[in-house]
């Protein structure tokens, strides 16, 4: 009897320690998981901020100055223009 007893008493340790050491790895993950959807959620952000800086950068109207004020492009007279029509 003493024998199932002791047999019962280590059985009982063991599944307490499975437990244990089952929430520990539970915890570690979630944490893990928390971490990463905030480091998600910061990259969203970045990315929202970078489409809207790409947006600035490539307005038409700050092309067209940019063109003009660096470049000194400007719009060619009529004269100087041709019309080339696709072939077909």
């Amino acid at each position: 009897m003493i024998r199932l007893d002791a047999f019962f008493l280590a059985l009982t340790v063991a599944s307490a320690l499975g437990v244990v050491a089952a929430q520990h790895q539970s915890r570690k993950l979630f944490s893990e998981l928390e971490r990463e959807q905030a480091r998600a959620r910061g990259l969203e952000v970045e990315w929202g901020q970078l489409q809207l800086e790409q947006s600035t950068w490539a307005a038409h109207a700050r092309v067209e100055r940019m063109a003009r004020d660096t470049l000194g492009m400007r719009t060619p007279a009529s004269g100087q223009m041709i019309v080339v029509e696709p072939g077909r």
